[in-house]
């Protein structure tokens, strides 16, 4: 039976990605030693290095003025250091989820974090709008993508201040103006690469104006200078990015990965909305998450949440349940999930409300 790859991360990986990385754990770039044992100052692994950064910035239009980094301790150690490295006094954030409260609750460990607007009490089933950013902030804090609870910001902001962005689960799925953030962070484990990792898309000028003492190995200029290689890097990690990204890079690019995601999630969100069974989480449309689509049965079918998460199992559906904080469902959605994965799903929620 042809398994089907809703985990929400670490999560599905493209063939190519699996069958490269394959291929480099066994011989990589003809050396004869393996990925994982070979030595991050070797030739070999600094040009993989370089064009993986290289690939970052070609498929982001990353403008000039900008570094990009692999850092080790995935999103949540950018937690602390983007106010380590950019808080002087005060910051602002907005809250939309568990990794934005978590990111807001580290920033005020530096300074004054104000949480300029929260969905919390409707359980982050919004994206908060017609908020005020203080003028003296520092920076403002957004994640753009709630994969718990299934929000996504989908539309760069315009903001007077330096704008920081957690993408962890939605880099790469649709076109980003970059010249918008002075720094977007987020870990491999979604559209990227095996867990591992985090990458970091920096704006140089914003560095150097905090007064505070960083350790080296917390400083982004550290990393900047020694080019990721300040200390010895996720090496496999950013191996198999290199593959993903040479991959997207085969398949057109950013657009036409967005146009496959959007087609994607219409597909999933339409049987939604059709299926007396269930129920989406989302309301409002332009807030629902083309990654990560949570649903839940309907009130009069709650007793049948356990029996379809079985049945949907015996159908080869996998990491289909939601979070534990939300319960119900989550169908993680990432650029490498096939379209015929989707379809799967959607067949077998039809076959389920035709028996029930």
């Amino acid at each position: 039976m042809k398994k089907h790859n809703f985990y929400a991360g670490p999560s599905i990986l493209p063939q190519y990605t699996l069958d490269k990385t394959i291929e480099g754990i066994k011989d990589f770039a003809g050396t004869g030693l393996s990925i994982l044992e070979i030595s991050h100052r070797s030739k070999e692994f600094v040009a993989c290095m370089n064009d993986t950064i290289s690939l970052f910035k070609e498929l982001l239009e990353i403008p000039s003025g900008y570094q990009v980094i692999f850092l080790g301790g995935g999103a949540s150690l950018q937690f602390a250091m983007v106010p380590m490295n950019l808080m002087n006094k005060k910051a602002a954030y907005l809250n939309t989820g568990e990794w934005a409260s978590k990111a807001l609750k580290e920033a005020k460990l530096f300074g004054e974090a104000v949480e300029v607007a929260s969905s919390k009490e409707k359980m982050f089933n919004y994206i908060p709008k017609n908020y005020t950013i203080p003028a003296d902030a520092e920076y403002f804090h957004i994640t753009t993508n709630n994969t718990i609870y299934g929000t996504e910001l989908k539309k760069d902001l315009d903001v007077k201040i330096p704008l920081v962005a957690d993408m962890s689960s939605d880099i790469f799925s649709r076109p980003i103006d970059v010249s918008k953030y002075s720094l977007i962070y987020g870990g491999a484990q979604k559209n990227l690469a095996p867990a591992g990792m985090a990458f970091v898309i920096i704006k140089e000028d914003i560095l150097g104006k905090v007064t505070r003492p960083i350790p080296s190995m917390l400083d982004y200029r550290v990393h900047i200078k020694g080019e990721s290689m300040f200390n010895t890097p996720p090496v496999f990690t950013v191996f198999a990015a290199q593959q993903t990204l040479t991959w997207l890079k085969n398949l057109g690019g950013i657009k036409a990965i967005q146009k496959k995601n959007i087609e994607k999630a219409k597909i999933l969100y339409d049987e939604i909305d059709r299926n007396k069974l269930f129920v989406t989480t989302i309301n409002d449309p332009e807030d629902r998450s083309l990654m990560n689509i949570c649903f839940v049965m309907a009130p009069a079918y709650k007793d049948l949440e356990k029996p379809f998460a079985d049945f949907a199992r015996s159908k080869g559906m996998l990491g289909i349940e939601g979070h534990r904080l939300t319960g119900g469902f989550r169908a993680s959605t990432y650029n490498a999930l096939p379209k015929e994965s989707v379809e799967a799903l959607v067949s077998a929620m039809k076959e389920f409300e035709s028996d029930n």
